[in-house]
């Protein structure tokens, strides 16, 4: 059984490569989705649709599963890491890979394979082909016999290897904190990256914008109207870096993106109303 939201934070439970159930949409409309997949109206059976596309296309939650893939947005956090990593602003990610749980790795293309096409992913089980194909790939599995998902300690594994300045993403500010604290008693770096942050309330927000370093907007209300980033990148779903360290990757990752960029000084955050998720929640 493996689990992730997606589309709204729609829960969709995954068995045997069939989607076997499906949650509620917290919100109706998201522009990315509209612009990339054209759905207009986020429901239920959209969300299954879209889990179904991922597991046919990406082979998501199968012994298909694609751990190599191009960018699928030009600053998502995957993206970012990978840029990240090649270009030196950190030596490694922790993060997740559906039929794998927590993976720590420095190798770019394995960072953008895993996390390009995941939400939120918040259960799932072993893949025996997944694991064999991170670990051919420079990738190190937290726990391979239960695929745990574990972000402070993998965080831990990675200091123990070595690693000194490594991003982790998180999707709760418990975590975060913990983050901080593990990287004042080590020494270490630790670049967070909170992600899947729709639907957070108003004391979870401030205290993981208090701690982060970059976080996604998502669909978040209360991201929107308590943060005051160093840079943001995107208008409908903005990414934000809160810290010059988080900066400095983010501003590494627009020297690849392909399209056009405005690089201006003004008030942030920027948000057009007309751009923004429906509802904000």
């Amino acid at each position: 059984m493996h689990e992730m939201e997606l589309l709204g934070k729609t829960r969709v439970k995954v068995e045997d490569e069939k989607v076997v159930e499906t949650g509620e949409p917290l919100i109706e409309w998201c522009p990315l989705f509209d612009k990339v997949r054209g759905i207009k109206r986020i429901t239920s059976e959209e969300a299954a649709g879209n889990m179904e596309f991922r597991i046919e296309q990406h082979g998501m939650f199968s012994a298909r599963r694609k751990l190599e893939m191009g960018t699928f947005v030009g600053f998502g956090a995957s993206e970012s890491m990978m840029t990240g990593v090649s270009h030196g602003v950190i030596d490694a990610a922790v993060t997740v890979c559906d039929g794998a749980g927590t993976v720590i790795t420095d190798n770019p293309q394995l960072i953008q394979g895993m996390g390009g096409w995941i939400s939120g992913l918040t259960q799932t089980e072993p893949i025996d082909q997944v694991l064999e194909g991170i670990a051919s790939r420079q990738g190190h599995v937290l726990s391979p016999e239960d695929a745990r998902i574990d972000q402070l300690e993998g965080a831990r594994w990675a200091i123990e290897h070595g690693f000194s300045r490594f991003a982790v993403t998180v999707a709760d500010h418990g975590t975060a904190e913990k983050l901080r604290q593990l990287e004042a008693e080590s020494g270490v770096r630790i670049m967070i990256i909170g992600a899947h942050l729709t639907g957070i309330g108003d004391d979870e927000a401030r205290r993981i914008l208090a701690v982060a370093d970059i976080v996604t907007s998502c669909a978040s209300r209360a991201i929107r109207e308590q943060v005051s980033p160093l840079v943001q990148v995107g208008t409908a779903v903005p990414l934000f870096a809160l810290t010059k360290w988080g900066k400095e990757l983010l501003v590494e990752r627009a020297k690849e993106v392909d399209q056009p960029l405005l690089i201006n000084t003004m008030p942030l955050p920027v948000l057009p109303p007309h751009k923004q998720p429906r509802p904000l929640v």
